[in-house]
């Protein structure tokens, strides 16, 4: 199995080919709706954290089509089409589709939960400082890596605090900037197809293990079991790195993974013969 190939028009199985076109669609709406009336389609399809005013259902199902850049867009549908289209081939459109979006929405799960971690640990933080607010506490909590000090507003409102550290204003005002950064935590949208990229780089390295990849930025060959477990290793580094800088959502890519990785288990348990 690990020399299969497609062959002729199969290089572009139907549900890869209608998930690359849809992708590529709303793209292009994105582009041209932020252009023409200055609307962020991203904003509104993108995932938000479920506490989040601006969270809706739809959501749940629109992030995995919406991109936040070209390369974005590029590399995830790049993906696709090379795993995607052998796994397509593979199992069949039905089981491919299944595979896809319970990855995806894996993926989103997993993200939503490790962020409900961080929230609750960030309001946690916010109800102590509030309830014994003062200026020095303030210098302490703001220091927690929550991208505060880039802000010129909130420098200057620190640089007129400093003067008056005991004026109830300036201490009411740090109560609200505290609590502001939980909002703004949670209205921080996720797009992208990345979990389900993830999850069909998964199952492509347990299918094809001895298959050998050559990828642009490792310009030597390497079996797909083990790009698998050196990419999971990583993402799985940076996740628990949690830089302030990093806007990738590195555990919905495990997220992806981890669900992708039962499903196939499971799928395997009921009919072997299905995979080997």
């Amino acid at each position: 199995m690990s020399n299969f190939r497609p062959s002729g028009l199969s290089i572009l199985p139907p549900v890869v080919k209608n998930i690359l076109i849809i992708n590529g669609l709303c793209f292009l709406a994105n582009v041209v709706l932020e252009y023409r009336f200055n609307t962020d389609l991203n904003a509104i399809c993108g995932l938000y954290y479920p506490e989040s005013k601006l969270f809706k259902p739809f959501q749940l199902v629109t992030h995995v089509f919406m991109h936040g850049s070209f390369t974005h867009l590029f590399f995830n549908m790049f993906s696709l089409w090379m795993f995607g289209s052998v796994l397509e081939n593979f199992w069949g459109g039905k089981r491919f589709f299944i595979y896809y979006f319970v990855t995806a929405f894996g993926a989103a799960a997993l993200h939503t939960g490790v962020n409900a971690y961080e929230i609750n640990k960030i309001k946690t933080e916010v109800a102590s400082y509030a309830a014994h607010p003062s200026y020095d506490e303030f210098v302490s909590f703001q220091t927690k890596d929550f991208g505060l000090a880039e802000n010129e507003s909130f420098q200057q409102f620190m640089h007129d605090w400093q003067q008056q550290k005991d004026n109830p204003q300036y201490i009411q005002g740090s109560i609200e900037v505290a609590e502001a950064i939980v909002q703004r935590r949670m209205n921080i949208p996720t797009v992208g197809a990345s979990g389900a990229v993830f999850g069909l780089l998964l199952a492509f390295g347990m299918l094809f293990p001895n298959t050998e990849l050559m990828m642009i930025f490792l310009p030597i060959p390497i079996k797909a079991k083990y790009f698998v477990m050196l990419y999971g290793a990583l993402e799985l580094f940076q996740g628990i790195s949690n830089n302030p800088g990093d806007n990738v959502a590195h555990f919905a890519h495990l997220g992806g993974m981890l669900f992708g990785f039962f499903l196939i288990k499971y799928w395997n348990k009921k009919n072997r013969n299905t995979f080997y």
